[in-house]
């Protein structure tokens, strides 16, 4: 059993889906779930405006109301944000290619630095501090991070973004033995929706 979940560490809304995808998941223990960087936001130095700030921040807690996550809102005064997630997805790549299956944890890890500890993901201090927290080879992870072998594996699932049109996250699909697509959902979802949602595809 495949499933393909479209998703960017920096994606709020993926936080918020986190609960709900591992309640799902926990259904099908041995399934294959390939994780793709969709990269919201490209490189950048430039600082976020105050008005994409404020517009942030208030996504965040209409994402407490409908999920059963919290925020750590002093993110916005600790940090200088950057609309900058190119970066946390190629510590995700880099994390899975020194460890079988590591692309969850460092998610996870990502997404506790910066959602829960306000630490700021755009930058390579805080990731490095997400392979120490995963036990990764620091200079093999700083290694493979900057590779070029890393950066095409991005251009590759960037791509796979856009083969199955996904325009926001999270995105999760169910591969069926045919080699078919199946979006369960294109957004935020409770797990019990995904399960009714998949049993419907699954008995196609």
């Amino acid at each position: 059993m495949r499933f393909l979940y479209v998703m960017d560490p920096m994606c709020a809304w993926c936080y918020g889906f986190q609960p709900e995808f591992e309640a799902f998941i926990e259904h099908f223990p041995s399934a294959n779930v390939e994780w793709i960087m969709g990269g919201l936001a490209p490189d950048t130095t430039e600082p976020m405006q105050d008005s994409l700030k404020n517009t942030i921040a208030a996504y965040w807690y209409q994402i407490e109301e409908v999920s059963q996550v919290t925020f750590n809102h002093s993110y916005w005064e600790l940090n200088t944000p950057y609309r900058s997630t190119y970066k946390a997805c190629r510590a995700v790549i880099s994390a899975e290619a020194l460890a079988f299956e590591s692309a969850q944890n460092m998610v996870k890890a990502i997404q506790t630095a910066y959602y829960r500890e306000a630490k700021n993901p755009s930058l390579e201090t805080t990731l490095m501090e997400c392979a120490r927290s995963l036990r990764l080879d620091e200079q093999h992870f700083l290694k493979t991070l900057h590779s070029s072998e890393t950066e095409r594996k991005l251009q590759e699932h960037l791509s796979i973004t856009r083969h199955f049109q996904v325009s926001g996250f999270p995105a999760l699909f169910y591969i069926n033995d045919s080699n078919q697509a199946h979006p369960l959902t294109l957004g935020f979802c409770k797990a019990q929706k995904l399960l009714e949602r998949f049993a419907l595809v699954s008995n196609e």
